[in-house]
C-alpha cells in the first residue's frame, strides 16, 4: 500500500509538471522540471552557512527527539496499538489531508482563474515528490524498525521501513509551502492551514504507533527544506525574459526588452 501511494504521488505530480510542455511564462516546462531535478539532488554541494545551520539544527532536533522515543512509544502504545504486527492500517488515510490541500489549491485556482495558484499546486507536487524520493532513499539506508514491530529504539539496519515518516515529510512539503506562498493578507491563515495539516499527519503516525517521534522529526525537516527550495525555483522561473529586435518605419532599429514577474 505504501508503495502505491509513493507511485501516485510521484507519478501524478511529475505527469502534471511535464504537461505544460508548451506553456506561458509564468507556467512550468519539461525542462523546469528536469532541471529542478538536477539541482535538488545535487544542491549540498552548493550549500551555505545558512543551509548547514539548517543542516545542524535539523540533526539536533532529531537527536533531541530520539532520546524520548521510548517514552513517546510507551504513552501510544497501548491496546491494539501495543501488538507487535508491524501493519499500518490508516497509511492511505493519514495521506488524505496532504493530497486534499494539493487537489483544494488547483480548483480554487481554475474556478477563479488564477494561474499563480496553479503555479502553487505545481510546486506542492513537485516539493511532495522530491521530499518522497529522498524519504525513501534514507528509508533504505537506515531499515529502522517500526515501533509496532518492536520495543527496541535503536534497531537499526534491519531491513525495517520507518525512518523518516514519508508521511509527515510529504505533509510538510505540501503545507509549507500552503503557508509561506501567496501575498501577506491571509499569511497567518495560511501557515494555521499549512502546518496544522502537517502536525496533525505527523501526530496521528505517532499516535498510531507506526513511527517513533524521531521519525516524524526527521520527515518534518525534509518535508520544510524541500517545500523552500521548490519555492526558491518557482521565483526563479517566473522571471522570464523576452528580447525582440524590429526595424522602425522612418528607419532605426527598436530593442524591446520585457522581464515577466509573477
Amino acid at each position: 500500500m505504501r508503495k502505491s501511494i509513493i507511485f501516485l504521488l510521484v507519478s501524478s505530480g511529475i505527469a502534471s509538471l511535464a504537461a505544460t510542455e508548451t506553456c506561458r511564462a509564468e507556467e512550468l516546462t519539461a525542462r523546469d522540471v528536469l532541471e529542478d531535478a538536477k539541482l535538488y539532488f545535487t544542491a549540498p554541494v552548493r550549500w551555505d552557512a545558512k543551509d548547514w545551520l539548517y543542516f545542524g539544527g535539523a540533526l539536533t532536533a532529531i537527536g533531541a527527539a530520539h532520546a524520548y522515543d521510548g517514552e513517546v512509544r510507551k504513552h501510544f502504545a497501548v491496546g491494539d496499538r501495543a501488538i507487535l504486527n508491524g501493519q499500518d492500517k490508516n497509511s492511505v488515510r493519514d495521506a488524505i489531508p496532504a493530497a486534499a490541500v494539493v487537489a483544494g489549491t488547483w480548483a480554487f485556482a481554475s474556478l477563479i482563474g488564477d494561474s499563480a495558484g496553479h503555479v502553487e499546486a505545481y510546486t506542492m507536487l513537485e516539493a511532495g515528490a522530491f521530499s518522497v524520493v529522498t524519504t525513501e532513499g534514507l528509508k533504505f539506508a537506515a531499515g529502522r524498525d517500526r515501533p509496532n514491530e518492536t520495543t527496541r529504539v535503536n534497531d537499526w539496519r534491519q531491513g525495517g521501513s520507518s525512518f523518516p515518516s514519508l508521511h509527515a515529510s510529504a505533509a510538510f512539503a505540501i503545507g509549507t509551502v500552503l503557508a509561506e506562498s501567496g501575498g501577506d493578507d491571509f499569511r497567518w491563515l495560511r501557515r494555521v492551514l499549512g502546518y496544522g495539516m502537517a502536525s496533525a499527519t505527523a501526530y496521528t503516525r505517532i499516535h498510531d504507533n507506526v513511527h517513533w517521534l524521531s521519525d516524524t522529526v526527521a520527515g518534518a525537516a525534509i518535508g520544510i527544506a524541500t517545500a523552500e527550495f521548490a519555492m526558491n525555483r518557482r521565483q526563479q522561473h517566473a522571471r522570464r525574459w523576452e528580447l525582440s529586435v524590429a526595424p522602425l518605419p522612418g528607419g532605426g532599429t527598436e530593442l524591446d526588452f520585457t522581464l515577466t514577474l509573477h
